[in-house]
């Protein structure tokens, strides 16, 4: 991502607020039915809240991956982490137990891209292991924050919108083109992870799934 865009992100949301929205997420999406040694990796990391919240929730075997590592830097705990694109990942075959991914995918430049990133997710989960995604999703509620940033006056005085403009503006291509592919998108998880979970709301898609096995 682009200097510009990580500096929105950056000022989006401090970094215990974000802490705090992952520890509920996680909540929500069934983490506390997790094994706590089990081997957990998050890709598209960022600066390692989500991180952080799981080890808070007591997971003990963390990595996280990101391409950035002006982001990685900003991270401050327990886990591993690695410098590294999501489509070709430094990690062993059916080697981790979850694979999470919190607003990563929709950077990918087109569908190929998509592809490659779940087969690497199919790839090192072990047999049985779990895909969480969470990632934007075009409902009423995101089709009116995206009115709200429109509005330059009301992006003086929220802050928090404004920067949600600004990474938007800043990935606006590959963002417009996730949003227009629903059906193509769910398709291409549900060829690689059976699912446990699948829920839309609030501009969000939140979707767990155990992996497939590998065909071929």
């Amino acid at each position: 991502m682009s200097g510009a865009w990580e500096e929105a992100y950056l000022r989006f949301e401090t970094r215990e607020q974000e802490v705090r929205k992952f520890a509920r997420r996680f909540a929500r999406l069934g983490a506390q039915g997790w094994p706590r040694d089990a081997q957990v990796v998050e890709l598209f990391c960022g600066r390692g809240g989500a991180l952080v919240a799981l080890e808070r929730l007591g997971f003990t075997r963390l990595e996280g991956i990101d391409r950035s590592a002006a982001l990685l830097s900003h991270y401050r705990g327990a886990a591993t982490c690695h410098v590294a694109d999501c489509r070709a990942l430094p990690l062993a075959t059916a080697s981790r137990d979850v694979a999470v991914v919190q607003g990563g995918l929709h950077h990918l430049e087109d569908v190929p891209d998509l592809e490659r990133a779940l087969d690497e997710m199919q790839r090192i989960l072990r047999p049985g292991g779990r895909a969480v995604v969470v990632e934007p999703w075009l409902t009423p509620f995101l089709e009116l924050v995206h009115t709200a940033c429109r509005l330059r006056p009301l992006r003086r005085l929220a802050p928090k919108l404004d920067a949600f403009a600004a990474m938007t503006e800043n990935e606006l291509e590959t963002y417009m083109r996730w949003l227009g592919r629903p059906e193509e998108i769910l398709a291409a998880f549900e060829r690689r992870f059976a699912v446990e979970l699948r829920r839309i709301g609030w501009g969000k898609l939140f979707f767990v799934g155990r992996r497939r096995e590998r065909s071929g």
